[in-house]
């Protein structure tokens, strides 16, 4: 899956002479929290987010005191070490980057102008329908030689059994002469497949279900 096809297109902007009331405005208005700056021909200045905005304002006890505050335009607290994406990007990329650099959006352009932007609540509900976790069914986790054609004799055995196979993860075992897969199934019933796969050999590791013979 590539960034084009999460990302977000309507982005609600400022240019750095705007002030900070504008961008508190632009925030509550769209109940965003991430403000990407841009100059008139739409390149990526710099990023105000709802944080930002917290860390300058006055306390509210001063907030009369302070309007003034509020009228400083928002290039005097923007960030301008903006990490960008691109559209064709793929996602797994992005969200490496995302765990990497600690930030919590990512501005999408192209040809140096803004396109779209990405959130960390987009990139958790793209990981959501990839897994197929919000939708009914089973989570099987199996413990399997690290060796090349493994996962297709293990999705042999679903197949046996008519299962459909909504989603499946590989990660690392701490033993690497081991990997695990991670299966999400559509069925509410896994004990027949779990029973399938301890007789072929498997280490099932979730769900371990007592009375199913290995």
């Amino acid at each position: 899956m590539i960034v084009e096809q999460i990302m977000k297109t309507n982005v609600a902007t400022l240019q750095p002479h705007q002030t900070i009331a504008e961008a508190i405005q632009l925030l509550k208005q769209h109940r965003i929290r991430h403000l990407p700056i841009v100059d008139e021909e739409q390149h990526v200045v710099g990023i105000v987010t709802d944080r930002d905005i917290r860390d300058v304002s006055p306390s509210i006890f001063d907030a009369c005191e302070h309007l003034e505050d509020f009228e400083k335009p928002v290039h005097t607290i923007m960030k301008t070490d903006v990490i960008t994406g691109h559209p064709l990007d793929f996602v797994e990329e992005v969200a490496a980057l995302f765990y990497e650099n600690r930030i919590s959006c990512l501005p999408i352009t192209k040809d140096r102008k803004l396109v779209g932007i990405i959130t960390e609540t987009d990139l958790l509900y793209t990981l959501v329908q990839l897994t197929g976790a919000h939708q009914p069914g089973s989570q099987i986790e199996v413990k399997v030689p690290n060796l090349s054609g493994i996962l297709s004799e293990v999705t042999a055995v679903f197949a046996k059994r008519n299962v459909n196979i909504a989603s499946v993860l590989v990660y690392p075992d701490k033993d690497e002469r081991y990997k695990i897969l991670v299966f999400r199934i559509q069925t509410m019933n896994p004990i027949q497949v779990i029973g399938d796969l301890k007789s072929a050999g498997y280490t099932v590791l979730w769900p371990n279900l007592p009375g199913v013979s290995s």
